[in-house]
């Protein structure tokens, strides 16, 4: 897997997904988004692969839409321009649908469309100067094909406020507010992702799958009795799968599942 603007690199279980364009603080173009959507797609299908960093090189995370790249879309027509959006609707869509968990290292800043691509990823962890911003509004734009994930990760009324003040805040609001799961210092945060990400491959891969899944699932669902079976017909299956039958064996005979190798 070879890239112009991303580095991917596997160790065990885990890949890791960086973003190397650190001399436009990370900042995407119609290439970063067409290879992000590639290398997600190819990381979603791999058996071998059971979690995802989602890092950047560099001293921000990411500062959104590349200035080159909206000087070009400045002079695209209606036809063109939505065309150019669903590319990266659709490269958003490839990380929040990864079927593997997708841990966000946040390494520093994150603007706009980079408020994104953290808001589609399952953990977040940040450096605790890290500051973040829905600057869209000031430059007379909106934040729409981002919102879907945005409003989940950060709550409806911060992002009531964000989205049209345009406000800059710190890593400390961020975690206030749920943005950020973890806040760490530099000399931290490599080692709490890794964490992260060993604990996440002791568990069942396809639990933890199915996990992500029923999250998606469940989020905003009215509570009646379509979806009381439907959970109660996700744990049946569950139950009588290999991987749910290897698991509870395990633990009863005291000794190390087989996924764990």
């Amino acid at each position: 897997m070879h890239y112009e603007t991303l580095n991917v690199e596997f160790a065990g279980h885990v890949a890791t997904v960086t973003l190397n364009r650190p001399d436009v603080r990370n900042a995407f173009n119609e290439t970063m988004i067409a290879e992000l959507t590639s290398a997600f797609t190819a990381l979603n299908i791999r058996d071998d692969v059971r979690a995802v960093v989602l890092a950047a090189n560099g001293k921000a995370f990411c500062a959104g839409a590349d200035l080159n790249w909206m000087k070009k879309m400045a002079a695209y027509s209606d036809e063109e321009n939505r065309a150019d959006a669903m590319l990266l609707a659709n490269m958003l869509s490839s990380i929040y649908r990864c079927s593997k968990p997708v841990i966000a290292r946040v390494n520093g800043d994150a603007y706009a469309g980079g408020m994104g691509l953290i808001s589609a990823c399952d953990i977040v962890v940040a450096v605790e100067n890290a500051r973040f911003c829905l600057s869209e509004a000031r430059l007379g734009l909106i934040p729409a094909t981002i919102a879907p994930y945005v409003v989940r990760a950060l709550g409806e009324q911060a992002s009531r406020r964000y989205f049209i003040t345009a406000e800059q805040f710190d890593c400390a609001t961020a975690l206030r507010l749920g943005f950020v799961g973890e806040a760490v210092s530099a000399g931290q945060l490599d080692a709490t992702v890794q964490q992260i990400a060993q604990t996440l491959c002791a568990n069942g891969p396809q639990a933890v799958r199915n996990c992500k899944q029923l999250v998606q699932d469940m989020a905003g669902r009215e509570l009646n009795d379509a979806l009381i079976e439907d959970t109660a017909a996700r744990i049946a299956r569950t139950r009588a799968g290999a991987e749910g039958r290897e698991g509870v064996a395990s633990f009863l005979e005291k000794r190390t599942p087989a996924w764990r190798d």
